[in-house]
């Protein structure tokens, strides 16, 4: 829960526009130039049949439905300081069925080229980490790292993400996708990311920097930047059979040599450009996502991670939600306990936590 005065949460979000200076207040309403630009580009792509019927039915916006996307932003309650994070409400934007279609046809290739330093969810990294150990890498002085990419949607430079998007795929042997050429694709995420206004606390605003936060488009994008950015940390990884793996913005990685060396490389990481920025963390026992990693004297041990901002609540038995809702969460929590718990001692303690704080809801 997060319960502040309006006008102090105001001061969070002109910080946010200050610091990232993504967002740009424009005079006039683009609205209806924007929606002709999306029309005229769909137009002159399928009459150059560089577009098949089927796709540009798929992505033609309807004049009828179209609006600006609505900008709103959520409190970071994990965070110290509590910033907040710009999300946008694109379901009705003249881009969103560009921005749907790339992601249909792009991410999946995505995960299929980049699966291996992909963290699904904390299930598949411990997994990860399990063979790790079995290899005999996990030692007593194994550091574990995590860090994270700050405000990467809304930092990303759009020319030079169009640029590595086709990069990605003509490195993968891409010359179309679905049998649209690479530069169609880039002309259509061109739109997608160029012609991304919205509208928050009546004023009218154009993104420069990065992806609406909320467009299908905007996740692939930002992994694929994300790609060409961390190579030269997964060489070095791969060299000396480390682990390294990404759940989006968040990373996780192991180490075998001295603290000040991992440091130095992630100073150093935080050179490479000027817009990625990394807040790291070195233990040898740290949170990621939903789980606690601990490196125990060369042994894993893992429990359920509770973000110390997150309140022991859950839906009270006595609402009105419908009744599946509560074994939903029974079954949730307890599901997450067992995945996540690395002995029974563990995993019991954390079933008395759940029945703790059932009891503590009523």
């Amino acid at each position: 829960f997060y319960i502040g005065s309006a006008i102090e949460f105001d001061k969070k979000v002109q910080k946010f526009f200050q610091d990232t200076n993504a967002f740009v207040i424009l005079e006039e309403n683009p609205f209806n130039e924007i929606l002709d630009k999306v029309i005229q580009l769909l137009n002159r792509l399928y009459g150059k049949k560089l577009i098949l019927r089927w796709q540009y039915n798929k992505m033609m916006p309807d004049r009828t439905k179209s609006e600006l996307a609505h900008l709103y932003f959520n409190p970071k309650t994990h965070k110290d300081g509590i910033p907040v994070r710009p999300i946008e409400n694109t379901m009705r934007a003249p881009t969103t069925n560009i921005s749907n279609f790339l992601d249909e046809i792009i991410r999946p290739i995505f995960d299929n080229k980049c699966s291996t330093t992909a963290i699904i969810d904390s299930a598949s990294l411990i997994k990860e980490l399990d063979k790790y150990a079995k290899r005999g890498l996990l030692k007593s002085s194994t550091l574990f790292c995590t860090f994270d990419i700050r405000n990467l949607y809304t930092m990303l430079p759009q020319q030079e993400a169009l640029n590595i998007l086709v990069e990605f795929l003509h490195v993968h042997g891409y010359r179309k996708v679905k049998g649209v050429p690479l530069d169609t694709i880039r002309k259509l995420a061109s739109i997608v990311l160029e012609q991304n206004v919205c509208v928050y606390d009546k004023k009218i605003y154009k993104q420069v920097l990065g992806g609406a936060m909320g467009s299908s488009f905007t996740l692939t994008l930002a992994n694929i930047f994300m790609w060409k950015w961390q190579k030269e940390l997964v060489r070095r990884q791969d060299m000396t059979g480390e682990f390294y793996g990404r759940y989006i913005d968040d990373i996780f990685m192991t180490w075998n040599r001295s603290e000040n060396d991992l440091k130095k490389l992630l100073d150093d990481a935080n050179t490479w450009h000027p817009n990625i920025k990394l807040e790291y963390k070195i233990s040898k026992s740290l949170p990621f996502l939903d789980v606690v990693l601990t490196n125990n004297n060369g042994i894993l041990s893992t429990s359920v991670y509770h973000k110390p901002a997150a309140e022991p609540y859950v839906v009270p038995f006595i609402s009105d939600h419908p009744r599946h809702t509560f074994v939903n969460v029974i079954q949730t929590s307890l599901t997450r306990a067992v995945r996540n718990s690395s002995t029974f001692e563990i995993f019991n303690n954390e079933r008395i936590y759940i029945k703790l704080t059932l009891l503590y809801n009523g």
